[in-house]
């Protein structure tokens, strides 16, 4: 490894792991590319602490096994400082048990997910539970008079604890979940399902389905004639680059809840999008719901919390993190509630029309409420 031109001194290690190949291909190309835009910026600079920053990309395949594989790698062989990525809340999940269990490596996961996680050596970048179904579900049934709720989900972690907060959410507002279906990932026959759905009458289909699956269900419910007669379609992760991903009339309407949007109009969130468009122009787009977003904040939180520690000593490092905060990111500023390893953020409520996103409601900065990770291992 060449060492660091500025000082003689070694690199400094980041590693990240995307999905740049397999059914998430088209959100981890774009996580590829925020990697190399931030870490490019930051060694224009001058680095960090005076050393070079190295970036170590590594392609998760949307395929767990490969992400454990590629965490062993960027721990025990490359012997990074840092790691972050994950989409999938099992790929986040896979990484942890090589890089943090067993590496004892610092963990920044960048994905909007289903909360819980609370581990002193991982920070999560990306909105919870508290952040999305808790202001969106009452908002949603208030304006669209919806009550009953219809589940198509994944079968696996993150669909679990999320339609737990949707049920909890949903009957405290007066509806009813009126049907709850976990499948594989790689499922693709919805048939009977969609025809479960027509038969419920259920006014919101909530779905936690994801790739490869997403595009097939969505396609089938479409053609029942679902949002023709009135439904409505709520997914909580879509963004630019899963509204691109599939033809726009299956997902006319579509409700989403995530802390950032291309439409997002401050200054800095629109001069990002630009910075990153000229860079990669392309079809993977800088987004929220795929990891975008939350891997921008934590990087820049970690170069901050790096600076202000004057070392990488990981102890250091994780104290600047616990209240670190940036001024200006995606969809606006960002804070660590202390002790809690997630970020208060700025949320918005968005509708899919003509193949775009438009927010419908903004609804300010709002705290993850996380468990404090200080209590948990006093």
């Amino acid at each position: 490894m060449p060492e660091s031109a500025t000082t003689g001194s070694r690199p400094i290690k980041v590693g990240v792991i995307a999905d740049q190949t397999g059914p998430l291909s088209f959100v981890g190309l774009a996580n590829a590319n925020v990697a190399r835009m931030i870490i490019g910026d930051i060694n224009a600079k001058g680095g960090l602490l005076g050393r070079h920053v190295e970036l170590y990309l590594e392609d998760g395949a949307t395929d767990d096994v490969v992400a454990a594989a590629k965490a062993t790698k960027l721990v025990e062989e490359d012997h990074v400082d840092v790691i972050f990525g994950g989409i999938y809340s099992s790929t986040r999940q896979a990484i942890k048990g090589p890089a943090v269990v067993k590496g004892r490596t610092l963990y920044i996961y960048p994905e909007q997910y289903e909360g819980q996680e609370s581990d002193p050596l991982i920070f999560c970048t990306g909105p919870v539970p508290a952040q999305q179904v808790d202001p969106f579900i009452p908002w949603l049934m208030q304006q669209t008079g919806a009550k009953t709720f219809y589940l198509p989900s994944a079968d696996y972690i993150w669909p679990h604890v999320m339609n737990k907060r949707v049920r909890e959410v949903v009957t405290a507002n007066g509806g009813a979940i009126v049907g709850e279906e976990y499948f594989p990932l790689d499922h693709t026959d919805y048939r009977a399902t969609v025809e479960k759905i027509g038969a419920s009458r259920a006014d919101v289909v909530f779905n936690t389905i994801v790739p490869p699956g997403l595009t097939p269900f969505f396609e089938q419910l479409y053609h029942s004639g679902f949002t023709a007669r009135g439904g409505r379609l709520v997914c909580t992760y879509f963004d630019e680059n899963f509204l691109n991903f599939m033809p726009a009339a299956y997902v006319e309407g579509l409700y989403s809840c995530l802390d950032y949007y291309q439409a997002v109009s401050d200054p800095f969130s629109q001069k990002l999008l630009a910075q990153y468009d000229t860079l990669y122009p392309g079809a993977a787009k800088f987004t929220g719901g795929g990891a975008c977003s939350g891997l921008y904040r934590g990087l820049r939180l970690w170069a901050a919390a790096v600076t202000e520690a004057a070392s990488l000593t990981q102890a250091d490092v994780i104290a600047a993190l616990d209240h670190g905060q940036i001024a200006e990111g995606p969809g606006g500023p960002a804070a660590m509630v202390p002790g809690q390893h997630h970020l208060r953020l700025n949320m918005y409520i968005a509708q899919a029309k003509g193949g775009h996103f438009e927010i419908v409601k903004s609804l300010g900065t709002i705290d993850p409420r996380e468990a404090d990770v200080r209590a948990l291992v006093g």
